[in-house]
């Protein structure tokens, strides 16, 4: 059997995702059946610490300097999974030099900065990603199969919430994601970008909104380590230095979808004791019903009007059989998946188009798109008006 091309990737970012894309880089060539074989070559950290996970989660080197490793001759893909101001400088760096760019969403703080990113990889002509994962649940594509074929008929309403309750406690100290400096925007650009993206993805582009966003708790404790979901540090008291949170904590938005009469509604917070991480969506048609949440993300609930009235009812749906995207792949029906596999399969799309013209994932087009949204969402806060985007 002939011998696979590869490519060489570099990671810049240690944390959190670094973790979660390096599961996923030395899944990828096993489980699925690629073009070409990636190689986990450098693994980029901010600190030395972060390099000793290097080795472990599978990187042949380590380094400090971002800049260096972007410009190596023999780095082809540069995956960018740092905190979000990081985004920009680095994509945009990786483009000019001819690398093939994974980033992380959102995109960037600004839509000033997700704009700039699109041109530089568009000028450079180069494959570009942005990382919304959860189109890739197998669930989800076959939802988005479903509304392709018109199985749900006209749709008329699409219901999201992200919900999580990591910062609830007041005592919870401050984190780069709470710092408008570094993130952009708070639960809004974190987890509102996730339901916003499904929106586009499943039944179209957002064309106005009206929102409003809310901060609890508008100060926190400095931390003295952090990953930016988890930190450590002492309680609050006389000794302890406090910081201001600047980002909302909650944001909720209406929208409306171009060209059609769809109403979305939206909620993304990070107060909602008991939701570890419920990423929903509800999509309610003429001719039936889905429900989904990430939470249980092996199943969704299907409503089929045409269904005899002595058996209508929400079907429970196992989506881990071969009738469904990516189910094949993995292990024998029943047998279930979790998060961290929904980056392998974003991944296996990315690979798969590489040296193509065929897209199969989320570009940086799309996450231009969803900051668009994200931006009139903030505007609409400030103006207390509906906000074209």
């Amino acid at each position: 059997m002939a011998k696979k091309k590869t490519v060489n990737v570099a990671m810049i970012g240690a944390q959190f995702m670094g973790k979660t894309h390096s599961n996923a880089w030395r899944k990828v060539g096993m489980f699925f059946d690629l073009p070409v074989q990636p190689v986990m070559k450098v693994m980029c950290g901010k600190f030395p610490e972060e390099l000793a996970n290097g080795p472990k989660w599978g990187w042949e080197e380590t380094s400090l300097d971002w800049e260096a490793v972007v410009n190596r001759p023999d780095i082809d893909i540069i995956d960018v999974c740092t905190p979000n101001f990081l985004h920009p400088p680095i994509a945009i760096a990786a483009a000019k030099a001819g690398k093939q760019v994974v980033c992380e969403k959102p995109l960037a703080n600004t839509m000033k900065e997700a704009s700039a990113m699109l041109a530089a990889v568009k000028k450079a002509g180069v494959k570009h990603m942005c990382g919304f994962s959860y189109r890739f649940a197998p669930a989800v594509q076959t939802i988005k199969r479903m509304i392709d074929k018109g199985e749900l008929g006209h749709i008329y309403h699409f219901r999201a919430a992200y919900q999580q309750d990591w910062i609830v406690d007041p005592d919870f100290p401050m984190v780069w994601r709470l710092k408008k400096k570094h993130t952009g925007s708070g639960a809004l650009g974190d987890i509102g970008a996730h339901i916003t993206d499904l929106c586009h993805f499943l039944v179209g582009p957002i064309s106005e909104v009206v929102g409003s966003m809310r901060t609890f708790i508008k100060e926190r404790r400095i931390a003295e380590s952090d990953t930016g979901i988890t930190a450590s540090g002492k309680k609050a008291g006389k000794a302890v230095k406090m910081d201001t949170v600047d980002v909302d904590d909650a944001a909720v938005y209406l929208a409306h979808i171009k060209d059609t009469d769809t109403l979305a509604t939206f909620e993304a917070t990070r107060f909602a004791p008991g939701r570890r991480n419920y990423n929903s969506i509800e999509i309610y048609g003429s001719k039936g019903s889905v429900l989904w949440n990430q939470e249980d993300m092996n199943f969704f609930h299907y409503f089929n009007r045409s269904d005899p009235g002595t058996l209508q009812g929400f079907r429970r749906i196992h989506a881990t059989d071969g009738a469904h995207p990516y189910a094949t792949n993995w292990w024998p029906t029943g047998h279930i998946i979790g998060y961290e596999h929904l980056f392998v399969h974003e991944f296996a799309e990315f690979l798969s188009c590489l040296g193509t013209k065929k897209v199969t994932y989320s570009t940086f087009d799309d996450a231009v798109n969803c900051q668009k949204v994200l931006e009139a969402v903030e505007k609409s806060t400030l103006t207390r008006k509906w906000a074209k985007v």
